[in-house]
C-alpha cells in the first residue's frame, strides 16, 4: 500500500510534467504561428504603404503638386503617367498642416469625411513607422505618416491609410481557430501525459520489484550459511575439551559453507557493481583457441576423476580483442554448471567455430537438462529450477545472470537451447 502510494505521486509529478512540457511546446508553436501568420498578411498591405510613399516623394522632388486635383476623388495617387494609369484604391490620402489641421478635408467627400474622419486626430509620435489603427471602432487601418519637406501648399505631413478589414477577419478567425486546437490539444495532453507517465513508471516499478526481490532472496541465501555456521560454532563451544579429530565434520561443513558464502558475496559484489555501471573491463588481444585451450585444461582432469568426458572442438584460429579474466570467469561458470548437473558416463563438450565474422562458443553438456519451458527464466538472478537440487550442488542461482552480463558487455548474445539427445547446450556469439 504505501509503495503503491509513492509510485502514485511519482507518476503525477512525471504526468504534470509532461503536460508543462507539451503545454510549453504548443504555446511556443502557436505563438510563431501566429507571428508568421500575421506578418505575412500585413506584409503585402505594408509594401504597398511603401510603394505609394516613395511615388509621392519622387513626384515632389520634380515639383509635383501632392495634393490630389479636384474632380479626382481622394485616394488618386500622385500626378504621374505611370500613377494614372496604375491607381491604389485601397488607399487613402490624408494632408495635414502644422497645426494638425486637415488640409484636404474637401477632396474626400462630405459624406466619407462626416461619418469617418471628422473626428480623427494627427498622432505625431510615430512617424515613417508603419502602425495599427482604428476608425469609429469597427475599421480598421495601416497607415504611414511622414513629414513634407517642402511644406508645399501648407501640407506638412502626408498620412497614407490601407484598409485591413480583411487581414483582421482572417486574423480573428485564426485566434478562434488556435484557441479551440488549444482546448482539443490540452485534453490530448492530459490523457498523453498520463499514458506517458504510466509507460515510465513501468521500468522504475519493474526496477523497484527486482531490487526487492534481488535483497530478499540475498538475505535468505546469506542467512542459511551463517545459520549453519553458527550452529556448527556453538557445538565447538559446548565440548571445549573434545579433539580436533572429533569435531571433523563440523568443522568441515563449517568451512564450507564459509566458501560457499565468500563465493555468494562475490558474486553479489559482481552484480551490484554491473547494475551501477562501475565495473570496466581491460581489453587484449589474445589466440582464442589457445585461450579456450588452457581454461579447459583443469576441467579435463575434474571431469575425469568424476566419470565424465570433457571433448574440445576448436576451429576458430583467430585472434580476439576482449576481456581475458572475464571470458575466463564465463567458461567458468559454463563449465561449473555442466559439471554439477551430469551424471557418471556424461559428456560435455566445447567448440568454437566462426560464423557470420563472429566467434562462436558451444557448451553442451548431455546432464540433466532444463525444461523448455524454464529456458526462458534461467538467466534471471537468484533463479534456481530445482532448489533442493541446487542446495545439494551449491549453487544460488547467480552465476548464468553473470554470464549474460560478461557477454553483453562484450557486445555479445547467449542463449540456451536443449541438446539434440539430452541435456543442455549454451551457444555464445561474440565480435571478434
Amino acid at each position: 500500500m504505501f509503495n503503491k502510494t509513492i509510485f502514485g505521486k511519482q507518476q503525477f509529478k512525471f504526468m504534470l510534467l509532461n503536460l508543462l512540457a507539451f503545454t510549453v511546446i504548443f504555446t511556443i508553436f502557436s505563438f510563431i504561428i501566429f507571428g508568421q501568420v500575421q506578418n505575412t498578411l500585413y506584409s503585402h498591405a505594408d509594401e504597398e504603404l511603401k510603394l505609394f510613399k516613395e511615388k509621392l516623394t519622387d513626384d515632389v522632388n520634380v515639383g509635383t503638386d501632392m495634393r490630389p486635383q479636384p474632380g479626382k476623388g481622394n485616394q488618386d495617387p500622385p500626378l504621374t503617367d505611370q500613377n494614372r494609369d496604375n491607381p491604389n484604391p485601397r488607399i487613402v490620402v490624408i494632408h495635414w498642416d502644422e497645426a494638425g489641421n486637415m488640409v484636404n478635408e474637401g477632396d474626400m467627400g462630405s459624406l466619407f469625411y462626416e461619418n469617418y474622419l471628422s473626428d480623427y486626430q494627427l498622432d505625431k509620435t510615430k512617424i515613417d513607422e508603419i502602425t495599427m489603427t482604428s476608425i469609429d471602432d469597427s475599421y480598421h487601418f495601416r497607415y504611414l505618416l511622414f513629414e513634407n519637406p517642402n511644406n508645399q501648399d501648407g501640407v506638412a505631413y502626408t498620412q497614407l491609410l490601407i484598409n485591413v478589414d480583411a487581414e483582421q477577419i482572417i486574423i480573428a478567425n485564426f485566434v478562434k481557430l488556435v484557441t479551440i486546437c488549444s482546448v482539443i490539444f490540452i485534453i490530448l495532453s492530459i490523457s498523453a501525459s498520463f499514458l506517458l507517465s504510466k509507460k515510465m513508471m513501468k521500468p522504475i516499478i519493474q526496477s523497484w520489484n527486482k531490487q526487492a526481490e534481488f535483497v530478499e532472496n540475498a538475505s535468505h541465501e546469506l542467512r542459511t550459511p551463517l545459520t549453519i555456521i553458527q550452529n556448527k560454532l556453538e557445538l565447538l563451544l559446548r565440548a571445549p575439551q573434545e579433539r580436533i579429530a572429533d569435531k571433523f565434520e563440523n568443522i568441515a561443513l563449517s568451512l564450507s559453507e564459509t566458501r560457499r558464502l565468500s563465493k555468494l558475496t562475490s558474486d553479489l559484489l559482481t552484480l551490484a557493481r554491473a547494475d551501477s555501471a562501475e565495473t570496466e573491463l581491460t581489453f587484449n588481444t589474445f589466440e582464442f583457441d589457445e585461450f579456450v585451450q588452457k581454461v579447459c585444461a583443469p576441467y579435463q582432469e575434474i571431469a575425469e576423476s568424476q566419470q565424465k568426458h570433457l571433448w574440445l572442438n576448436l576451429n576458430c584460429l583467430v585472434s580476439i580483442t576482449a576481456d581475458e579474466t572475464r571470458l575466463h570467469q564465463l567458461f567458468v561458470i559454463l563449465l561449473d554448471n555442466a559439471l554439477k548437473y551430469t551424471g557418471d558416463n556424461d559428456s560435455i563438450g566445447v567448440k568454437t567455430y566462426m560464423e557470420d565474422q563472429r566467434v562462436v562458443i558451444e557448451v553442451s553438456d548431455t546432464g540433466i537438462g532444463i525444461k523448455e519451458e524454464n529456458m526462458q527464466y534461467i538467466f534471471e538472478r537468484f533463479y534456481r529450477e530445482d532448489r533442493a537440487r541446487s542446495r545439494e550442488t551449491g549453487g544460488v542461482g547467480l552465476g548464468l545472470s553473470i554470464a549474460q552480463w560478461i557477454v553483453e558487455k562484450h557486445r555479445g548474445a547467449i542463449k540456451v537451447t536443449k541438446n539434440e539427445n539430452k541435456g543442455t547446450n549454451f551457444i555464445i556469439k561474440l565480435p571478434k
